[in-house]
């Protein structure tokens, strides 16, 4: 519907400018006639969702940042808070990984290092009575040996619990932290993935404009990628004029432009912000004097937003060109 307005709108403004051009025109001779365009922003979700709330309405004003929309939430923060668990527990597995074991558990093991040392102490005394008794034949070799045997048995129990509690003092290994840091980035970008999508879930002004239309009303399925707002932001408001082929020449970008709208007593100020390569309407022959007169050239200009907003697209207009 958009579009056919504006193709009407167009063509009314072509048809009075090529009377202007050949002569038929009321208007001053140095003018020529155009229209307000306005180039709409259309808001729109990346996901899809139910429309709960729409919190603007067709002509009001909205400055960046203010709401617009928000669809259903509850599917996005379900998965938002379930990254939030995940990623807790991954920090909390990265700094277990970087501790000993508990206390108590050292405690433990320390308290078996006592037990075998003190083993270790009696079977060493042991051990050199049996030798002291062999020399006085007192004893056997096989009792020698098996004092022996349960002293270097005990020596070696000492130096494995030993170990333990050192062991048992330090972290994980490296490649076993590594691991654990690494799932902790994996889970902190889950959890900004969909703390992502929750803000796609709610939409603010881009910028500060005029709501021109809403597409969608609250309780309506909205798919993803559909604009539920169109926002006109007065940067975005131009007039669009077009100029024959002997005066296409003498315009250059940035030149200034006065802009005449009928009750207004005073013109709008702005500035050539686009001159068309191209001709419109071109005939399909080899140029002459004659249809030379034919070609017209569009011109775009813009004007400060506080002149901006008190136009209004499809909008006609005079255009002078210079101060």
């Amino acid at each position: 519907m958009n579009y056919a307005w504006r193709c009407s709108v167009t063509i009314s403004c072509l048809f009075s400018l090529f009377s202007i051009i050949n002569g038929c025109g009321n208007s001053a001779p140095s003018r020529t006639q155009g229209y307000v365009e306005g180039e709409y922003v259309y808001v729109a979700s990346s996901a899809a969702g139910t429309l709960e709330t729409l919190a603007v309405h067709k002509g009001a004003q909205v400055k960046a940042g203010d709401d617009l929309f928000s669809l259903d939430l509850a599917p996005e923060k379900a998965t938002r808070d379930e990254a939030r668990e995940r990623l807790s527990q991954a920090r909390a597995n990265l700094e277990d990984a970087k501790k000993g074991k508990r206390p108590t558990e050292i405690a433990s093991l320390e308290a078996q290092l006592k037990q075998a040392r003190v083993a270790q102490e009696l079977s060493k005394i042991e051990f050199m009575r049996q030798e002291k008794m062999f020399l006085k034949k007192a004893t056997s070799v096989q009792d020698v040996d098996r004092a022996r045997s349960v002293r270097d048995q005990d020596r070696q129990r000492v130096a494995q619990i030993e170990s333990d509690v050192k062991t048992a003092r330090l972290g994980s290994r490296q490649d076993q932290i590594a691991a654990a840091q690494a799932n902790v980035s994996a889970m902190e970008d889950a959890l900004a993935r969909a703390e992502w999508d929750l803000a796609q879930k709610r939409m603010t002004a881009p910028k500060a404009g005029q709501i021109i239309d809403t597409f969608y009303r609250e309780g309506e399925w909205v798919a993803a990628g559909h604009p539920v707002v169109a926002l006109l932001p007065p940067q975005n408001i131009k007039v669009r004029t077009f100029v024959s082929e002997t005066k296409v020449g003498t315009i250059r970008y940035g030149d200034h432009v006065n802009v005449f709208i009928d009750g207004v007593a005073h013109p709008f100020l702005g500035k050539v912000s686009f001159i068309s390569p191209q001709a419109e309407y071109t005939p399909p022959v080899i140029y002459s004097r004659e249809n030379r007169s034919k070609l017209v050239f569009m011109v775009e200009a813009v004007f400060d937003p506080q002149t901006a907003v008190k136009l209004h697209p499809g909008q006609p207009v005079d255009v002078q060109f210079g101060k």
